[in-house]
């Protein structure tokens, strides 16, 4: 801040605490049994914030509360719904609204990855029949990856508007956001074996641009960003994961796959959403958190 005094500073701004303080804020989070979602579940709460987390999967979502709810200066609230159905979202939002006056932090984490084809062919023929005959690939399996990769986000976004905007109002300073966590498959030329999946992220990047557009065109103080992770231990990445919800993926298996020599770990991922949600001057981008996979890869 200038001043005529030249004493005059304003160090204590630059503090780790109120550069990325999200304490007292209200969050909520999809998908965020285990994995990525899990890991920003943790980045919030551990520092502070109410997050509600939802799914599916009851039991999931109690043991992430019990386990990783204990002697943090924030609260894991589970609640169960799927995100694929807009009557389940809407109850979801009168819940919050009976609870809260405003959500300042939603992140579209929920994701789902199906089958695999084989892509390398010797000719149109060997193509057409791993990519067309094979009975996976199917208009079912695409509406699938779509409905929870891309339409969640689309429904959870406009469905929270209303508590979103009333955060951004009720607090001088911040503004409200919305992350939606993508991949890097939606960034590469790459089918890597699931095509579907690829396009769809490629999907919710667009429409996190186009989200953003919207919203400040209409003169709304929300702002809307997207992650997009590398390889993370979780569930889709490592086929499971611990008592504790925890996945693991040996370092030695990516010393020679990206620059960084290992997949992505809890403390790379919570700096990400951190910055994301904090960073009031950040709007309508995309953060890639891979490692280095696309500086090698090109995309």
């Amino acid at each position: 801040m200038a001043s005529d005094y030249p004493g005059s500073n304003n160090n204590s701004q630059f503090k780790l605490q109120n550069i990325f303080n999200v304490e007292n804020k209200v969050a909520l989070v999809t998908g965020g049994g285990s994995g990525i979602g899990l890991m920003l579940i943790q980045a919030l709460a551990v520092n502070g914030a109410k997050v509600y987390i939802c799914g599916r999967t009851e039991e999931k979502l109690e043991r992430v509360a019990e386990t990783y709810g204990q002697d943090i200066s924030g609260q894991i609230i589970p609640i169960t719904c799927d995100i694929t159905k807009k009557e389940e979202i809407a109850s979801v939002y009168d819940q919050l609204a009976s609870k809260e006056k405003y959500l300042d932090i939603l992140i579209n984490n929920a994701g789902i990855s199906t089958a695999t084809f084989q892509t390398e062919s010797s000719s149109a023929e060997e193509m057409k029949k791993n990519l067309f005959e094979n009975e996976d690939a199917t208009f079912q399996d695409w509406d699938d990856v779509y409905r929870t990769n891309v339409s969640s986000c689309y429904f959870m976004s406009t469905c929270f508007l209303p508590m979103l905007q009333k955060a951004s109002e009720a607090q001088h300073g911040w503004s409200s956001t919305i992350i939606n966590i993508t991949s890097i498959s939606g960034q590469v030329k790459f089918t890597q074996h699931h095509p579907q999946y690829n396009a769809s992220k490629a999907a919710t990047l667009h429409l996190t641009r186009m989200m953003a557009n919207e919203i400040q065109s209409n003169g709304l103080t929300i702002r809307v960003n997207s992650i997009a992770p590398g390889v993370f231990p979780s569930e889709m990445t490592a086929g499971e994961s611990g008592e504790n919800q925890k996945s693991h993926i040996p370092k030695e298996k990516f010393e020679g796959k990206v620059p960084a020599a290992r997949p992505g770990n809890d403390r790379d991922m919570a700096g990400a959403v951190l910055f994301c949600a904090t960073n009031t001057y950040l709007n309508g981008e995309h953060i890639t958190v891979d490692g280095g996979y696309t500086l090698a890869t090109g995309r």
